[in-house]
């Protein structure tokens, strides 16, 4: 790989995966020149942040390595992780979730890269009333907490930078992302269409359900922006409700059922899922979410004019978003 390069030049790591590749794309269609980077596999203990802290400073010879693939580059985007939202904890999911984003900011500030931008999951806040842009997690489930670590390590390292550092930390929290071909979507379409539809009434919550088409677009443009940028940022709404992504998803209204019903049936099912150990934390916020949605801010993005193109619901209509 050379070692000089264009000063627009980004690397993407896991490059090959479902929102890599689509960053890759749009940066490339936007004059960026793209170095494409498989992700390095790594494992921690998965106990608590610092074990992930622990594994990324031992992982010496992966920095060295990464370093070197970075020297030249402008910005570095980590896109890689194990995105299951449903696994349980283990080394692995701690070391691509947690400890790689630390190990891969260290090649970014040793190569000299303006900026490093790391995917994380609006997952990391759990159920709370309102996504927003604090460094507050409230994660439920294996994944959610591998990634609330990472955001948490890398948040610290910016705020700890030595003076010299010219790297730019920013924590990127996609939301509930859609896009051809994920069996995420797939799983969507499925239940819209079924009688299972339904929506707490009176159903025009805002939900975060966003789509990989316009996730790409913002990356491009965190990456692109000449200014400062926060620690960490939320991607935009791009405007649906329960209502309306189940009506794009399935092409029928969903049922309205009663929002007392619906509440007692999330409380109900929490209990139960902690008197058998969490293991359906995944399932129950997914209904929740389906029946509730989730509010957001407009954050940093709508404050400084930026704002992807929408494309969820054309997608789940059924067009290539």
């Amino acid at each position: 790989m050379s070692e000089t390069r264009d000063a627009t030049t980004w690397i993407v790591i896991g490059a090959s995966g479902f929102v890599g590749s689509r960053i890759v794309a749009d940066a490339r269609s936007r004059g960026i020149t793209v170095v494409e980077l498989a992700a390095p596999r790594l494992e921690a203990v998965p106990a608590a942040a610092a074990s992930a802290r622990a594994a990324a400073a031992g992982a010496v010879d992966v920095v060295d390595e990464l370093a070197a693939a970075f020297r030249g580059v402008e910005v570095v985007v980590n896109a890689a992780g194990l995105a299951t939202p449903d696994a349980e904890m283990s080394a692995s999911l701690v070391g691509a979730n947690a400890a790689l984003p630390l190990v891969a900011l260290a090649a970014a500030r040793r190569s000299g890269a303006r900026r490093f931008v790391h995917l994380s999951s609006a997952a990391v806040q759990g159920p709370v009333p309102v996504l927003d842009e604090s460094t507050r997690t409230l994660p439920f489930s294996p994944y959610s907490q591998s990634k609330a670590w990472g955001e948490q390590l890398l948040v610290e390292a910016r705020a700890e930078g030595a003076p010299d550092d010219v790297t730019e930390v920013v924590v990127v929290r996609a939301t509930s992302v859609q896009g051809p071909g994920r069996p995420t979507t797939d799983r969507l379409r499925r239940l819209a269409a079924s009688p299972l539809a339904s929506v707490a009434s009176p159903g025009d919550a805002p939900t975060p359900v966003t789509s990989v088409a316009a996730l790409a677009e913002f990356v491009t443009a965190v990456g692109t922006f000449d200014g400062i940028v926060p620690a960490v940022v939320l991607q935009p709404w791009e405007g649906l409700t329960v209502s309306s992504v189940l009506e794009a998803a399935g092409g029928r209204s969903p049922r309205r059922l009663p929002r007392l019903l619906c509440r007692f049936v999330v409380g109900s099912a929490r209990v139960v899922s902690r008197l058998i150990g969490g293991r359906l934390a995944g399932p129950i916020r997914r209904v929740e979410l389906m029946w509730f949605g989730q509010r957001q801010t407009s954050g940093w993005a709508e404050s400084v004019g930026i704002r992807p193109s929408p494309a969820v619901a054309d997608l789940l209509r059924g067009g290539d978003a």
